[in-house]
């Protein structure tokens, strides 16, 4: 065996250039690695975004992410009534905030918000009065008094706007169920 062929020793290829000689040594194990899982991971994710295309797109990634920016910013936002409204217009608050009446609600208020033990909310009669911030107010506070817990401390702020954006989307159905409680309150168009 000669020195080029034993196992550990520097093998010269015979190329010289600019004076430096070039050996043909094999790649560190560590760089070696790393190398073909790069490759394999490349693959892997060409095939599921690209081929299979079982993941989401890039694009309905970037509108989920602006969507949450959206939330987020207007969770930060000082409450208004003008935020109510358009959160009661936003499909997925609407959504997470039928979710938590169901949960929360619908056993005073009923299913629809027809009212049961608690008022109906679907009428034009309000208790506690008729702006979405009033709704918020009670939501998030209670009425000890008639037995309403503050929802704000089991909720947090943007799970209570949430449910206040759902009960807006309720008023005026005029659903059957409990009678007129409150004084009546006319839309201003």
């Amino acid at each position: 065996m000669t020195a080029q062929q034993k196992p550990g020793i520097d093998v010269d290829t015979g190329h010289d250039y600019d004076g430096i000689r070039e050996y043909d040594n094999p790649l560190p194990m560590w760089w070696f690695t790393t190398f073909v899982v790069c490759i394999a991971f490349g693959y892997a994710y060409w095939m599921h975004y690209e081929v299979a295309r079982t993941g989401p797109s890039l694009m309905a990634e970037y509108q989920a992410d602006q969507a949450e920016a959206a939330r987020r910013a207007a969770a930060s936002k000082p409450l208004t009534d003008e935020l109510l409204v358009a959160l009661s217009k936003d499909p997925q608050t609407v959504e997470t905030g039928a979710k938590l009446f169901s949960q929360s609600c619908a056993v005073c208020h009923g299913a629809g918000g027809e009212g049961k033990i608690g008022p109906n909310l679907t009428d034009a009669y309000w208790l506690h009065g008729p702006k979405p911030t009033d709704i918020h107010k009670v939501i998030a506070g209670g009425v000890v008094e008639k037995g309403m817990p503050a929802w704000n401390p089991v909720l947090g702020p943007e799970r209570v706007r949430a449910l206040a954006a759902y009960v807006l989307t309720r008023r005026g159905l005029e659903l059957p169920g409990k009678g007129p409680q409150g004084e009546r309150y006319v839309a201003v168009q």
